[in-house]
C-alpha cells in the first residue's frame, strides 16, 4: 500500500512531464495500469509479447547524437555510402597511386631471385661434371717403354712426384719372398703392382712429406733424407719413423708399354 501511495504522488509529475514527451507519457501510462491493477494482470502483462519498459523507451527518446564520432554515428546507423574527410589531404582513385612502382620493385625482386638460383644450381652441377682440360689436367699419360730394366724414373703428376721402378727379376722375388710379419704396414708386393715389371709409388715420405732418395737405403729402395726412413725396392716402410709404406696411385694400363695415372 505505501508502495503505491509513493507511486500516486509521482504520477502526476510524470503526467506534467508527458506533456513534452508524448513517448514518456505513453510509458508512465502503463506503468500506472501496471501498479493499480491486481496482481493476476499485472503477471499477464509481464509476458514477453512485445512490452517495453519505460528506461527503454526514455532510452531512446534521449540518445544524445551530439559529439559522436563518425564511426560510432555509423556503427549506430550503418550505411553503404562512405565518405572520406579530405580536408587535409588527396585521395586518388584506386589503382592510380604507387602500384605501377610497387609492380616494379615487386616483379624486380622476383627476377632476382630466380637468376641467383639459377646461378646457383649452374654452379653445383658444374662443380659435379669437370670438363674434359679438367679431367686431361688430372690425370698423366706415361709411355714405359723408354724405362730401362732397373732404373726410376720421376714424373709429375697433379704437382707431386711418382717414382715410376722398372725392377728386375731378382728384385721382384726379393720383395714377394719379405714375410708380412716384417713389415710395419703389411701389404704383399703382388697387391702393390698391376704388372709386377713396373712399380709405380707417389715420391713422398708418409712422415713428414719429404722426397726420398731412389736407390739409396738399408733396402736399397727408397731412402729419405730428413729423418732416416728406409723403403724397399717395393716402396715398404722398413726403418725409421714413417708410419705408412709410399702410397700407390690410381693407375691403369692403356697399352702394354703406357700407363695414365689418375
Amino acid at each position: 500500500m505505501a508502495l503505491r501511495r509513493a507511486v500516486a504522488s509521482f504520477l502526476p509529475k510524470l503526467a506534467g512531464a508527458a506533456e513534452t514527451l508524448p513517448a514518456a507519457s505513453h510509458a508512465a501510462s502503463s506503468f500506472s495500469q501496471l501498479i493499480s491493477a491486481p496482481l493476476d494482470v499485472v503477471e499477464r502483462q509481464q509476458q514477453p509479447s512485445g512490452f517495453r519498459s519505460f528506461a527503454s523507451d526514455a532510452v531512446e527518446v534521449f540518445k544524445p547524437e551530439v559529439g559522436l564520432t563518425p564511426t560510432n554515428r555509423l556503427s549506430m546507423a550503418p550505411t553503404p555510402y562512405i565518405k572520406y574527410d579530405e580536408h587535409n589531404h588527396k585521395r586518388f582513385p584506386p589503382g592510380t597511386e604507387g602500384r605501377p612502382f610497387a609492380y616494379f620493385v615487386q616483379t624486380g625482386g622476383r627476377f632476382l631471385y630466380a637468376s641467383a638460383a639459377r646461378l646457383a644450381v649452374l654452379k653445383i652441377v658444374m662443380s659435379l661434371s669437370a670438363a674434359a682440360d679438367t679431367m686431361a689436367l688430372s690425370s698423366l699419360e706415361v709411355d714405359l717403354s723408354g724405362v730401362e730394366e732397373g732404373t726410376t724414373i720421376t714424373v709429375k703428376w697433379r704437382g707431386k712426384p711418382v717414382f715410376i721402378r722398372h725392377r728386375t727379376d731378382a728384385e721382384i722375388a726379393q720383395s714377394a719372398e719379405v714375410a708380412l710379419s716384417e713389415l710395419r704396414d703389411p701389404q704383399r708386393d703382388v697387391d702393390r703392382a698391376i704388372n709386377p715389371k713396373y712399380l709405380v709409388v707417389v715420391g713422398i715420405c708418409t712422415h713428414l712429406g719429404c722426397v726420398p732418395i731412389s736407390g739409396a737405403g738399408n733396402y736399397q729402395g727408397w731412402f729419405c733424407p730428413c729423418h732416416g726412413s728406409h723403403y724397399d725396392i717395393s716402396g715398404r716402410i722398413r726403418e725409421g719413423p714413417a708410419p705408412y709404406n709410399l702410397e700407390v696411385p690410381e693407375y691403369r694400363y692403356a697399352e702394354s708399354q703406357k700407363i695414365v695415372i689418375g
